[in-house]
């Protein structure tokens, strides 16, 4: 573990560094289906997930494990990727499992990581690129203070079809 790696913590919620050990969570999250419907990423095998563990690690990219404040249960990830601190941006991500769906840890964790952005590592923006079918997700990056700044029409292929990217941005 980096011993300079944030660890936050709320009420009922820690956000710690992503090590070797959550192998097999983020496998769990990055094959199940649901999880990945409206995410860009998955994984057929703990083996294949290895490369997704070397990219959390890379410099451009600070993701968090989100479990249960006593470490016990992990809920899913979250995190910024792209950070450029010459532009001052970074984009956010987060998946949770499941079962954890519904239950406000996505509402309670992605400030925490956008305000972590903003104010330590003092970013101007952060943007989240949102399927523009994936209304859940919209609703909740509007109620989080996140502003529609526009659409991406036809801008990548996913599963063979073309999708389009709602950019949502969050300032200082």
């Amino acid at each position: 573990m980096d011993k300079n790696f944030p660890t936050i913590k709320t009420d009922r919620l820690l956000l710690r560094e992503i090590t070797n050990f959550d192998l097999e969570n983020i496998f769990n999250g990055l094959s199940n289906p649901k999880v990945i419907e409206h995410y860009g990423i998955s994984f057929d095998s703990l083996n294949a997930t290895k490369q997704q563990m070397i990219w959390y690690k890379n410099e451009k990219q600070m993701w968090w494990a989100i479990c249960s404040l006593n470490n016990q249960v992990f809920y899913g990830a979250g995190g910024l990727n792209n950070i450029d601190c010459k532009v001052k941006k970074a984009e956010i991500g987060l998946w949770l499992l499941p079962e954890f769906w519904g239950k406000g840890i996505m509402k309670e964790t992605l400030p925490l990581i956008s305000d972590y952005g903003l104010n330590q590592l003092k970013l101007n923006r952060v943007e989240g690129f949102v399927e523009t079918e994936n209304i859940n997700c919209k609703r909740a990056m509007s109620k989080l203070d996140f502003q529609l700044e526009r659409t991406m029409i036809d801008c990548e292929i996913k599963n063979r079809k073309l999708i389009s990217l709602d950019v949502y941005v969050k300032t200082i």
